[in-house]
């Protein structure tokens, strides 16, 4: 098993999570601007519907796992993976990969540990999470200036949601493209319809998602209590 050493500690491979909280919306947005936002790392928006994209916003609250419990918010686009070719219809999106273009958390370890290990585009954050009624709120601030305050809705059950399909994940730094594959277990897994209101605020990040065409009535929202999550080894890819 491979081994790195973060800050003076030892950090096997694969890094499990095992308990953490997820929120999430999916939004459409113009394939365009999306494609323009994610140029330098070599990758493609997956085109579900023609001149569409996907865009994920999505807040974590890791209590428990080998980078310790830390706050996490991610803004990401479904990808069409290397080498594959030709149209994605909505029936592909499990095929789709997962390119993360930014990934604040507000803790110092796994910010070394997320760039060290897989190259995710972390940062320091102020991120509050408040997950103690039905109604999921982050808020997010850098710099001492607001990105955004996000509240996911409450949905219906999912049945029978308790392995997600295996998904790759995509990052970028220092100019190499890498994949880390990554699973999830979910229990207590909701989603609905639309379900998610952003109000964005004057951040360089909150200008970028304005330029998507945000806020809007996202695709749908989820929400697991408890995930359990394996993020294997990087590849160059």
């Amino acid at each position: 098993m491979a081994s790195h050493l973060i800050q003076g500690r030892t950090v096997g491979m694969p890094v499990r999570v095992r308990d953490a909280e997820i929120c999430g919306a999916f939004y459409p947005v113009r394939a365009d601007a999306a494609r323009a936002v994610i140029a330098y790392s070599g990758l493609d928006v997956a085109e579900f519907l023609p001149g569409k994209a996907v865009c994920v916003l999505l807040f974590v609250d890791y209590r428990d796992g080998d980078l310790d419990a830390y706050h996490e918010f991610g803004m990401a686009f479904l990808v069409r993976p290397p080498g594959v070719s030709g149209p994605m219809r909505p029936a592909d999106l499990p095929k789709a990969g997962v390119f993360v273009h930014w990934l604040p958390v507000d803790q110092q370890f796994t910010l070394e540990a997320g760039r060290t290990l897989w190259g995710f585009p972390k940062e320091l954050a102020d991120i509050e999470l408040r997950l103690g009624s039905p109604y999921k709120r982050c808020v997010l601030r850098k710099d001492d200036r607001l990105v955004l305050d996000m509240l996911v809705r409450p949905g219906v059950p999912v049945p029978g949601a308790t392995v997600m399909a295996p998904l790759d994940a995509y990052t970028h730094r220092e100019g190499v493209t890498r994949r880390v594959p990554w699973s999830v277990r979910a229990r207590g897994a909701t989603a609905r319809p639309a379900g998610a209101l952003i109000r964005l605020g004057n951040h360089p990040i909150a200008k970028e998602l304005s330029e998507l065409g945000l806020p809007k009535r996202a695709l749908f929202s989820v929400h697991v209590s408890r995930a359990e999550m394996v993020f294997g080894a990087a590849e160059e890819a």
